[in-house]
């Protein structure tokens, strides 16, 4: 599988001080160190990290996400992620971070819990 392909883009979400991250393509070594430097970067009350776009995360692509919580949460800010697809999924659960992360149902849902 190519690791080709990777994009993310922010937007403001509803509620001020919330920011959506949406991700596309494979979360991988291959191609995290961008969008590490990008979420150093990004310091919103609460940011939603859109995975719908994302076929498949490596550890690596979950160590960006965990870093970026333990930084949120130090800082008392708040990150949910949304569009979790089964293998994703499966990652969190298999890796036991799914009782640490607030995954939403819904963009609609994560922005309502903002």
């Amino acid at each position: 599988m190519s690791d080709t392909g990777f994009s993310y883009s922010t937007s403001e979400g509803t509620k001020p001080g919330t920011a959506i991250l949406k991700l596309a393509g494979p979360l991988t070594l291959a191609n995290i160190f961008g969008l590490q430097d990008e979420l150093r970067k990004v310091k919103p009350e609460c940011l939603i990290m859109d995975l719908t776009g994302v076929p498949f995360m490596d550890s690596a692509g979950l160590g960006v996400v965990m870093n970026y919580y333990v930084s949120s949460q130090k800082d008392g800010r708040k990150l949910f992620l949304t569009g979790v697809n089964d293998r994703v999924s499966a990652l969190l659960e298999m890796t036991k971070v799914d009782g640490v992360l607030k995954v939403c149902g819904s963009l609609e849902a994560a922005e309502a819990l903002a």
